[in-house]
């Protein structure tokens, strides 16, 4: 006990579930001491999900026991969330603190005192089937999609490929993992590169606005000119999967971004260097007719204004 009375300002993570009370968010991820109470944790929770009333909302432990049951406790004002949660059945790999730690038998749930239907009594040691209470409060796949696999919740092979398949049916040929960007090439034009589009995503966060490279181009200049730091972009892929245009697009929306709206032709001069570089390297393959058979180094050089010169 004298552990817990001692002043440690050791953060944790918790990963509070809102399931109704926020259908857009799976989860939302708050750090804590273990002398955070639950009261302070519900207010950072409601305040980074926008919510209105703090005292609307209370925090609950749920837990699953064999037979696919579960039970759920609500925690008082008082009580303190993360040695709750150290009280948890431990990873044997990771340690409660790490990010990475999430338990698979216990979850915090933010409730509304307001949420009382057939699905969820008042009672708070109420027992109900596990498949029943996860489907009602976490988005199914084929309900929704993901801007950022990231958010998947169940993340594999077989989720994450069922997630691009399904955004490129519906014509999103875009998505990210985490800062990472995935490009499915479609083979045909997609009006999303005009000058709306670069207008748009000028001086955006990553992830603020739906999936684009040039939001990628955006990201890499906006924090070469904050952090006075270099920066680079990787664009790897097999043949024909849209390298050399995607490198095209990334420096069209770098050069607009530099110009701020004064043509210089400094663009054409950047992009005009491909060709000649593929005029010595590329080749022809079964699955495309202009394929480089090499890597390829573009460095763009920036002034401290921001300006492109070379």
């Amino acid at each position: 006990m004298d552990r817990y009375n001692s002043l440690d300002g050791t953060m944790y993570l918790l990963r509070i579930y809102p399931g109704s009370c926020a259908l857009d968010t799976i989860f939302s991820a708050v750090e804590a001491t273990k002398n955070t109470r639950t009261s302070e944790v519900i207010e950072k929770v409601v305040k980074k999900l926008n919510l209105d009333n703090v005292k609307d909302y209370y925090l609950s432990e749920v837990c699953q026991e064999a037979g696919q049951n579960c039970i759920e406790r609500r925690l008082e004002d008082n009580e303190y969330p993360v040695r709750v949660q150290l009280l948890w059945p431990k990873s044997p790999e990771l340690s409660p603190g790490d990010p990475s730690y999430v338990p698979t038998k216990y979850h915090f749930f933010l409730r509304s005192v307001h949420q009382e239907n057939a699905n969820q009594t008042s009672a708070f040691n109420n027992i109900t089937s596990l498949g029943t209470f996860m489907n009602d409060f976490l988005p199914k796949l084929g309900q929704r999609e993901y801007d950022d696999l990231c958010n998947l919740p169940d993340l594999s092979e077989e989720t994450l490929m069922s997630s691009i398949i399904s955004r490129f049916k519906n014509g999103k040929i875009y998505t990210y993992v985490g800062s990472i960007l995935i490009s499915v090439n479609p083979f045909k034009f997609f009006p999303i590169y005009n000058p709306k589009y670069v207008n748009l995503y000028q001086n955006r966060r990553l992830g603020e606005l739906p999936p684009h490279i040039f939001a990628v181009a955006d990201a890499a200049f906006h924090t070469m000119l904050n952090k006075k730091t270099n920066q680079c972009v990787v664009i790897s892929g097999e043949s024909g999967s849209g390298k050399t245009e995607a490198t095209n697009l990334l420096l069209h929306h770098l050069t607009a971004l530099s110009q701020k709206g004064h043509a210089n032709g400094l663009e054409q001069t950047i992009l005009g260097a491909g060709p000649v570089l593929e005029a010595f390297g590329n080749a022809m393959t079964v699955v495309n007719n202009n394929s480089s058979r090499f890597g390829k180094f573009i460095q763009v050089n920036y002034r401290e204004n921001g300006t492109a010169h070379g």
